[in-house]
């Protein structure tokens, strides 16, 4: 799997955008269109569904050499194998946890990610050793409604004050990308931009090209 330091566009397969879609027919083409890491998120799925859709995707980014990101759930992350487990600020901070340590990790081999939403938010994240940071949600999306976008100013931020990979997400489509790099991002992730295009991998390869600019 390529170096986390090195991994700059991270997609998504997410229940909630598959629109009758085999989940690891959409990871194919995310690998195809040059995701370097993919993350399943499925919300409000049976816990027996949500594995036996990881364990289908598993081989498909082993293949691809493209590390496979769990959401919310570390023991399912475990006992599969993936690379990586995220985790919201209410799966870790609210649950009473202070650093990544006191989670019951058995593969030190596997990553995790926080979500942050402000500056305080990240600098607890980063003093309970997180391997990788999520800095969001930039502006608006439809995949957290109800959360009030960070703007820029959060980008700014974090390009001079994360120490470790972190990656821009919320509502950054080919429009919105431009602005969000010229902040000082370097990573990001995207779900509904590449999800709800016609060619995922070709809407994946997109995004890479213009990462790689």
């Amino acid at each position: 799997m390529k170096p986390l330091a090195d991994c700059r566009l991270y997609t998504f397969v997410d229940t909630a955008y598959l629109h009758g879609r085999a989940p690891e027919q959409v990871a194919q083409q995310l690998c195809d269109g040059g995701s370097d890491l993919i993350q399943l998120r499925a919300k409000n799925i049976p816990a027996g569904e949500i594995r036996a859709m990881a364990e289908k995707i598993l081989p498909v980014t082993r293949r691809a050499n493209i590390g496979l990101v769990i959401n919310d759930d570390l023991n399912l992350a475990q006992e599969i194998g993936a690379d990586f487990c995220h985790l919201g600020q209410e799966d870790f901070f609210d649950a009473g946890h202070t650093h990544i340590a006191q989670l019951p990790i058995a593969n030190r081999q596997l990553k995790i990610g926080l979500s942050t939403h402000a500056p305080a938010q990240a600098e607890r994240a980063l003093a309970a050793g997180a391997d990788y940071l999520a800095i969001g949600p930039i502006y608006a999306t439809g995949t957290k409604p109800t959360a009030k976008p960070v703007t820029l100013d959060y980008v700014r931020w974090a390009a001079a004050n994360v120490s470790v990979p972190w990656f821009a997400i919320g509502g950054i489509n080919l429009q919105t990308l431009d602005a969000v790099l010229a902040a000082g991002a370097t990573r990001i992730c995207i779900v509904s931009a590449i999800l709800n295009a016609p060619d995922v991998a070709k809407a994946c390869a997109e995004f890479r090209g213009r990462l790689s600019r």
